[in-house]
C-alpha cells in the first residue's frame, strides 16, 4: 500500500548512496542532567548518523560546554530551533507547560520527537502520536519509563507480535529505596527518606513518588505501549507508602513476604484492572528480590508467557542511553522510509477500576482489651469475608499493639465497606494499613 503522507526531512536524508547519507540533525531543547548526557554522547560517541546541531536551555550563557564542537548553535529561543532544519527535537525540559506546546509544534512542523517526559506522554501520548502520524513523522518515549531499561523499545517492537494482557512493575526507585531500607534496616519510614533524599533518590518535596503519582504516570505509559489502551493517569487509583511501619516488615515475614510498592494492570476483555501502591510479594520473587532504586518491569502474554526486565530506573548517564538509543531508531526510520506510524489508531478505551481480587493483609494498631479480635471478625462475617490467619508478635507495648489479620481472596468493593466500619471502633488507634498480598 502505498504511504499516505510524504516527509521531505526523511527524502532529503535518504537522498543519495548510503555512504553519502548525511547525518541526522538534532536539536537539544533541555540541558540538565539528562540533557547534559546526551549531548556528551552524542559529541563523544563518533555516530555519524547522527549530528548534534542545536542546545536549547535558559540562561544559557551560563551552560556552555568546552567539549561541545564549535558549530553547535546555542540559543534561549525555542522557536529559533523550531524554525530550524533539524531533523529531529529531543524535548528534556519535563513537566507539561511548555513541553507540550513545543512537541506539538515540531511534530506540526513535521520533525521527529525523542522525549522522556513521562507525564507528558501519559496524559498526551495518544493524540501527539497521531499528530506525529498525520504529518509524517515519529514520536519516541523510550526513556519515560524506567530510564536506561529498554521496556518500551521492548513492547513496541519487540513484544508487538505477541498479545500482552498484564504489566506490573516496580516503577519508581525512590519508594523502592525507602521501602527495601526499611526491610533491611528496620528504620521508621521518616529516617528512610531523610536517607533518599540525601542520596539525591528523592526530592525535597517527594509527594509525587511517595503517593504513587510517578508510578502512576509510568504505568499509563506501559498501558499505551504494550496494551494499547488510553488510560489517564489520574483514572488509576494511587496508594502512599507514607503507612508502611517497619513492623509491617516484620509481620510480612511472617507470612514470606516483603513489601514493595507495585503498579499493575491487567486487561480483560474491555476493563483494565489497574492500582498503584505497596503491596505484600514473597520475599523470593523477582519483585521481593529488587534492592534499592532498581525498577523491574513484568509483562504477560497470551503467547510469548512472561517476560521480565531489570535495570537502573533513574540517572542521567541510564536514561540519556535510552534517549539516544531512540535517536538512532528514529533516524534509521527516517532513512528508509518517509512515512510514520500511526499506533493511536489502534487503541482502545477501557473502562477502569482498582476492583482486584486479592488475599489482603489488614494491620491494626490498637488499645489492648478483651474481645478485639472477636469484634473484628464480626464485622468481617458480616460483609461474608474469610479470615486466612490471626498474626500478633509478642514484646509489643499493650497500649499501641499491632497485629494483622489476613483475608482470603476477595474483591477490593467487598472490603471497603467492612474498613469504613472497622475506622469507628473506639479501640483502634490508626487506620487499619490495608495491602493486597500478591502470590
Amino acid at each position: 500500500m502505498p504511504e499516505t503522507h510524504s516527509n521531505p526531512t526523511a527524502k532529503r536524508i535518504a537522498h543519495g548512496n548510503s555512504s553519502a547519507t548525511p547525518a541526522c540533525r538534532i536539536a537539544l531543547i533541555g540541558f540538565g542532567t539528562v540533557g547534559r548526557a546526551v549531548a556528551k554522547i552524542l559529541c563523544e560517541s563518533g555516530n555519524r548518523s547522527l549530528r548534534l546541531t542545536h542546545i536549547c536551555n535558559r540562561n544559557v550563557e551560563r551552560k556552555k560546554q568546552p567539549w561541545v564542537p564549535s558549530d553547535v548553535v546555542w540559543t534561549d529561543d525555542v522557536q529559533s530551533v523550531l524554525r530550524s532544519d533539524a531533523d529531529i527535537v529531543v524535548e528534556l525540559i519535563g513537566g507539561l507547560n511548555p513541553a507540550e506546546q513545543i512537541v506539538r509544534s515540531a511534530l506540526a512542523a513535521g520533525k521527529s520527537v525523542v522525549t522522556a517526559n513521562k507525564q507528558l506522554i501519559a496524559r498526551y501520548g495518544p493524540d501527539l502520536l497521531q499528530l506525529a502520524a498525520s504529518h509524517g513523522c515519529q514520536l519516541e518515549f523510550g526513556a519515560s519509563v524506567a530510564g536506561g531499561v529498554p521496556v518500551l523499545p521492548a513492547l513496541r517492537t519487540g513484544l508487538c507480535g505477541d498479545r500482552l494482557h498484564g504489566i506490573a512493575g516496580i516503577l519508581n526507585g525512590t519508594c523502592n529505596y525507602i521501602l527495601s531500607r526499611i526491610e533491611n534496616a528496620r528504620i521508621p519510614f521518616s529516617e528512610a527518606l531523610e536517607e533518599a533524599q540525601a542520596r539525591g533518590y528523592a526530592e525535597a518535596d517527594a509527594s509525587e513518588d511517595l503517593d504513587g503519582g510517578d508510578a502512576r504516570a509510568k504505568l499509563a505509559i506501559l498501558a499505551l505501549a504494550g496494551l494499547h489502551t488510553r488510560v489517564a493517569p489520574e483514572s488509576v487509583r494511587a496508594r502512599t507508602i507514607r503507612t508502611i511501619d517497619a513492623v509491617d516488615f516484620d509481620y510480612a515475614a511472617e507470612l514470606g513476604c516483603t513489601i514493595r510498592q507495585i503498579s499493575r494492570a491487567d486487561l480483560k476483555a474491555d476493563t483494565l484492572f489497574a492500582d498503584v501502591g505497596p503491596c505484600l510479594v514473597p520475599s523470593g520473587s523477582p519483585f521481593g528480590r529488587v534492592q534499592r532504586n532498581l525498577n523491574l518491569v513484568l509483562t504477560s502474554g497470551q503467547y510469548g508467557g512472561d517476560m521480565a526486565f531489570l535495570g537502573a530506573g533513574a540517572g542521567g548517564d541510564p536514561t540519556a542511553v535510552a534517549v539516544v538509543s531512540d535517536l538512532m531508531f528514529v533516524a534509521e526510520r527516517l532513512c528508509a522510509r518517509s512515512g510514520g506510524r500511526s499506533e493511536a489508531s489502534c487503541l482502545s478505551t477501557p473502562s477502569i477500576t482498582s476492583d482486584f481480587e486479592t488475599p489482603w493483609y489488614l494491620r491494626f494498631f490498637v488499645r489492648d482489651q478483651p474481645g478485639i479480635v472477636a469484634r473484628l471478625a464480626e464485622i468481617l462475617a458480616a460483609h461474608r469475608l474469610n479470615i486466612d490467619s490471626v498474626l500478633q508478635k509478642p514484646g509489643f507495648d499493650k497500649t499501641a499493639l499491632p497485629f494483622v489479620i489476613t483475608l482470603e481472596s476477595c474483591r477490593d468493593s467487598q472490603l471497603h465497606p467492612a474498613l469504613e466500619q472497622m475506622s469507628g471502633l473506639d479501640f483502634a488507634l490508626r487506620p487499619c494499613l490495608c495491602l493486597p498480598i500478591l502470590r
